[in-house]
């Protein structure tokens, strides 16, 4: 590979509402990710861009106008990086997130942030200077070797350093276990490493729906073949056996720990310095939009 086509392109706005549950707009610097996680649900982007590359092999630089009174975002809550990493390799050199973010400085705007690098440690004072701001990294093994299978991104122990920085620095953080491989991603080992720099865990399943499903199965046959029954019968015959008995074994582990574990639902306050809240995402279909309010 000698590197990620890369174009430069003039969009209509940098801001659009969102349907999910955890903000109303989104904000994606970049189409496409240089990232190239085999697992990437963003990867269905390449029906509406016109990319020949693989996903992962190319990426949009966008310009759009500047945003007009950003203080009508305030109090609203802002998601960047629903469909892209906003700090990949290339926002050191083209520094759309930061642009956008010195747009939105003083608006008072509710923004989070989602990524798999450490380069949003650039960024941090200007991150700090929103209110109640949120960064979480995607964080689904501590086995490097496994990771660098699966993603180009930052390495585990840099992403969990720099959520420490965050944590320390007052910024709201959140250890996003995601995606939890069957019978790889140890979840427990993966809490217990970050549960004292966060202020939320996030877990999430696999979910194999998408053009994806091919080259992650065809890994699990290659890589982890004693496991290729147990991802028949998950993604093939829709047995939800595996989930719901991890669901019972976490919620008894996290009793354990004095953490509080909820199902799809993040939408309590809590002190800053109070334990991390748990939140299971294992059921996707059963996610509600909930009422804004910072957590």
């Amino acid at each position: 590979m000698t590197g990620p086509v890369i174009r430069e392109v003039e969009v209509k706005s940098i801001m659009t509402k969102s349907g999910l549950p955890v903000s109303e707009f989104v904000i994606n610097p970049y189409i496409g990710c240089t990232h190239g996680c085999m697992y990437c649900y963003a990867s269905f982007m390449k029906r509406f861009t016109g990319h020949s590359e693989s996903w992962g092999e190319f990426l949009d630089v966008k310009y759009w106008p500047g945003i007009r009174n950003p203080e009508k975002y305030r109090d609203r809550e802002i998601f960047i990086g629903s469909v892209t990493d906003p700090y990949n390799p290339e926002e050191e050199r083209y520094g759309r997130t930061r642009a956008v973010l010195e747009e939105l400085r003083g608006s008072g705007a509710l923004i989070s942030i989602a990524t798999k690098s450490d380069l949003v440690l650039r960024d941090l004072d200007l991150i700090k200077s929103f209110p109640d701001a949120r960064v979480s990294w995607s964080v689904n093994t501590l086995d490097e070797s496994f990771r660098s299978d699966m993603d180009r991104a930052a390495s585990i122990e840099r992403r969990l350093e720099v959520m420490r920085i965050f944590h320390e620095a007052g910024i709201r953080t959140t250890c996003f276990i995601s995606p939890i491989f069957p019978g790889i991603t140890d979840v427990k080992a993966i809490i217990m490493r970050a549960k004292d720099q966060c202020n939320l865990i996030w877990l999430e399943n696999l979910n194999l729906r998408g053009g994806f499903r091919k080259p992650v199965m065809e890994y699990i046959r290659r890589e982890y073949p004693q496991l290729v029954p147990l991802y028949e019968d998950i993604y093939s015959h829709g047995d939800m056996g595996y989930w719901e008995a991890l669901d019972e074994e976490l919620r008894s582990f996290m009793a354990g720990l004095g953490l509080e574990y909820v199902v799809n639902d993040d939408s309590m306050r809590r002190p800053f310095d109070a334990p991390p809240v748990v939140v299971n995402y294992f059921y996707h279909e059963r996610i509600r939009k909930k009422a804004s309010g910072r957590r």
